[in-house]
């Protein structure tokens, strides 16, 4: 497995607008407190109902957010590269309400865990608040798309042949 550069976590950084104020000597600090992880098609990162003890910048593929079990299973929504995800649990330490795993293509992440997390924030603050702004634009992002999400589906159902 290719480990990613400090100069590509930087320029994918700057290319996907993700801790864009971060300069490349943050970056190559940054570096040492993540994991690069490759997940296959269909593997779960995380089910619902388990806490997150890791928040991750997907490098490659996508990631599928899932909902129900078997034949109630149902696709809720994607992320694809240059997203970050997992934020909402890793911060608010409560279980995952959806199933993540890896679209059929598989995903390349680097991934920051909880302990990780927790030594950034005492060794390199700045780092450490400007990935916690980063998640905060991303959560912002997920609910005004699903307010769009909702504002379709609304006009779907209730808005055609109404005057």
């Amino acid at each position: 497995m290719k480990t990613v550069s400090a100069n590509e976590l930087f320029d994918y950084f700057q290319t996907h607008q993700i801790c864009e104020s971060l300069i490349k000597s943050d970056v190559a600090k940054l570096t040492a407190y993540l994991q690069e992880k490759d997940y296959t098609g269909g593997e779960i990162l995380s089910d619902s109902g388990e806490v997150g003890d890791f928040l991750g910048f997907v490098l490659q593929g996508k990631v599928e957010f899932t909902s129900g079990v078997g034949v109630d299973e149902a696709e809720v929504g994607k992320q694809k590269e240059g997203s970050l995800v997992g934020e909402m649990s890793f911060f608010d330490r409560k279980p995952r309400n959806l199933r993540m795993s890896a679209t059929k293509k598989g995903v390349k992440m680097l991934i920051l865990t909880r302990p990780m997390y927790d030594r950034l924030k005492v060794e390199e603050p700045y780092i450490a608040v400007n990935i916690l702004e980063n998640a905060i634009v991303s959560l912002d992002n997920l609910i005004r798309h699903m307010g769009d999400d909702i504002n379709a589906l609304e006009h779907y159902v209730h808005g055609f042949g109404r005057h």
